[in-house]
């Protein structure tokens, strides 16, 4: 996980959740982002980012116009 690539994605990952009506991911993510920041143990973070990332992937198979490509590029390469 690149953590500089993360600090800068993970709020627009987490209001896009929220617009997509995933407030319990958005809210984990969020919860998991500030332990991070806290501790940097990122076993929390990456999971629900790569649970946000399937989300936004299936998003995007019914509706390409659903999730911003660059979203979704930006959170991969934040994970990477």
């Amino acid at each position: 996980m690149n953590s500089q690539r993360m600090e800068k994605v993970v709020a627009p990952v987490i209001e896009k959740l929220e617009k997509l009506s995933q407030v319990e991911l958005a809210a984990e993510l969020s919860w998991c982002w500030g332990s991070y920041q806290n501790d940097q143990n990122p076993s929390g973070l990456v999971e629900k980012s790569e649970a946000a990332l399937g989300f936004f992937r299936a998003s995007r198979e019914k509706n390409s116009k659903s999730v911003a490509k660059k979203l979704v590029d930006d959170l991969e390469a934040a994970l990477a």
